[in-house]
């Protein structure tokens, strides 16, 4: 089961690769059927470039990542490990009913190249749907417990990449493999599992 370090919040972890590894986990963990996830598969579908998409999302993630560590070691300043572990017990019961949400898609194609090319299209897009996501305040709440600042946005990042390059890389195919339908519910179940293990 996966669950947060229990280190107080002004404990610093038995090592930076702790915080790395723990960090990296809860994210590949978190990242698998969220909308972002899928956002990566319309992306690779629509234009059919691995490269500049899977480059736009390491920028993507590294820019919102860094902010929400930023954040979450400014968060440390002012709330207690109480009120944090409400917080993303909160936030993943949240996450469970938002993934049985099914997704809307924007039906409009066009063959015309993207305004602001793959790359910069990519960056944009996965900067917007980050913001306030299940992996956005997992790292908030990851650079609150830990006080690796690096550490923690490194892996986050890292986590992101597992979940994402494969989906960029086998794009379409991945459609016919799993239904994104089961696993947005089974990703509900286990992050509902998971705000409920957080509050006991």
């Amino acid at each position: 089961m996966l669950t947060l370090p229990r280190s107080g919040v002004g404990e610093l972890p038995s090592s930076p690769m702790e915080a790395f590894l723990v960090s990296t986990g809860i994210v590949a963990l978190a990242e698998m059927g969220d909308k972002t996830q899928l956002l990566a598969l319309v992306l690779a579908v629509r234009f059919r470039k691995p490269w500049p998409i899977v480059w736009g999302i390491l920028v993507a993630t590294l820019v919102n990542h860094g902010l929400a560590g930023a954040v979450g070691a400014w968060v440390t300043e002012f709330l207690g490990p109480d009120i944090l572990r409400w917080v993303l017990a909160g936030s993943f019961i949240a996450m469970a009913v938002w993934m049985l949400i099914p997704d809307t898609l924007d039906d409009e194609q066009s063959d015309a190249p993207p305004r602001w090319g793959v790359f910069g299209t990519t960056v944009v897009a996965f900067f917007i749907a980050e913001m306030g996501d299940k992996t956005q305040i997992a790292t908030v709440m990851l650079a609150a417990r830990y006080h690796a600042y690096f550490w923690v946005v490194a892996g986050t990042t890292l986590g992101m990449m597992l979940a994402n390059a494969p989906v960029v890389w086998l794009g379409e195919r991945m459609t016919r493999l799993v239904p994104m339908r089961l696993v947005h519910t089974v990703s509900a179940l286990v992050f509902a599992a998971l705000g409920v293990a957080v509050l006991i």
